[in-house]
């Protein structure tokens, strides 16, 4: 079933309940994006979810929003004291599970849990590798009632006998193409057998290979399709300038622009960990204050990172692409393409994160005449000619 594009305005007309409606006005969200004005209605109702959407496009709160409020009305109808077998060592089975590719997108799920359910009593706690298990452990012990997590640490913790999935209710896929990109599919194929067959399920996806599709195919029940976007209107808000540049003298101009552009924060993108390194370091020579993200970076380094970031302590980094997946930063007024991607997709993806909420972007991007390929594929994907500048 596909739904129509809905009518509905204002959060308030998407059978949202009081405690969340009063948690999105906390974050002055009044108006949902197309992919939560197809989803939430469907999601409330308990229906299974297909949502084709790129990142950028508001997908965490169009799966969030609906596990809260089931999950409420269910407290609501149910209290926990009055259920001896949940009353065991007073802690609470997890009811709803989100897997996510990466540990960035994961934390970031987690703090749209804390806002969205600020003043729904629920408890939630967020698992990745890549730091010690301990806290995690220490969370979970005490029982949560949303779990958002990445595959690997996942299945080593439920090995370890602190996840069990009997009792989840709501099971979230998310990004399930970049979950195929990066290797996890023989993970999730095995998390999804230790799944209840009772359940409501909702997996989101940019795109939907064979692979993605025969999952959905496996794991949905007359889902709901909502769709948004495709690569050419996300980029319509965005204003694209192409600079040809060679790359001894890329640095040059990125410093020119950095000066000029002194008011927006900015994102620049280098294709590998050693280039972005070799910009950030460059660009603090030049007194221009930046920060490096990608997966060299302890944990605790790209956290505080993109804290000093959202906060506006730090208005420069400079990421690599599977770093900068997910990142969801808000009023973010320039791109800055300092490598070209080697796929064209990327370059949406990459542009994706100005412009978003139906706020105009701006996108800069540098081309050496070897990369110079790679320009007519992007036109034609997202069949917009980029503006020459230089």
């Amino acid at each position: 079933m596909k739904l129509n594009k809905s009518k509905l305005m204002t959060f308030k007309e998407l059978k949202i309940t009081e405690p969340v409606l009063k948690a999105l006005s906390d974050k002055e969200y009044v108006t949902p994006t197309p992919i939560q004005e197809q989803a939430i209605p469907a999601g409330i109702e308990g229906r299974d979810i297909l949502g084709i959407a790129q990142t950028g496009t508001g997908k965490t709160a169009a799966f969030a929003i609906p596990i809260i409020e089931r999950l409420m009305k269910k407290e609501r109808n149910q209290r926990i004291e009055s259920n001896p077998s949940l009353r065991k060592n007073n802690k609470r089975p997890i009811k709803a599970l989100i897997l996510t590719p990466t540990r960035e997108l994961a934390i970031q799920i987690e703090e749209s849990f804390s806002d969205y359910g600020k003043y729904s009593g629920l408890k939630h706690t967020v698992i990745f590798g890549g730091v010690k298990q301990g806290q995690q452990v220490k969370r979970l012990n005490q029982g949560v009632d949303i779990l958002t997590a990445t595959p690997g640490r996942l299945l080593d913790l439920i090995g370890q006998g602190f996840v069990k999935l009997n009792n989840i209710e709501h099971f979230v896929l998310d990004e399930a193409d970049r979950m195929l990109d990066m290797g996890f599919i023989h993970d999730i194929r095995r998390i999804i057998p230790m799944l209840p067959r009772q359940k409501q399920t909702m997996l989101f996806s940019a795109t939907m290979p064979e692979e993605i599709n025969k999952i959905s195919k496996d794991l949905l029940h007359n889902p709901v399709k909502a769709e948004v976007a495709h690569s050419a209107s996300v980029v319509d808000a965005i204003e694209q300038d192409l600079f040809f540049v060679e790359k001894p003298q890329k640095i040059d101009l990125l410093v020119r622009v950095l000066n000029e552009q002194t008011e927006d924060r900015v994102l620049v993108f280098s294709r590998t960990k050693h280039g972005a390194d070799k910009i950030a370091r460059a660009l603090n020579k030049c007194k221009i204050g930046c920060e490096a993200i990608h997966g060299n970076k302890s944990q605790n380094a790209r956290q505080t990172a993109l804290k000093n970031f959202k906060s506006g302590k730090t208005r420069i980094i400079v990421a690599t692409d599977i770093a900068a997946r997910g990142l969801d930063i808000q009023d973010l007024g320039l791109v800055i393409n300092y490598d070209l991607p080697d796929v064209a997709e990327t370059y949406v993806h990459r542009i994706g994160r100005t412009g978003r909420a139906g706020n105009s972007g701006l996108a800069f991007t540098f081309c050496s005449s070897e990369e110079y390929p790679m320009i007519k594929d992007i036109q034609k994907i997202t069949g917009k000619k980029l503006r020459r500048v230089s």
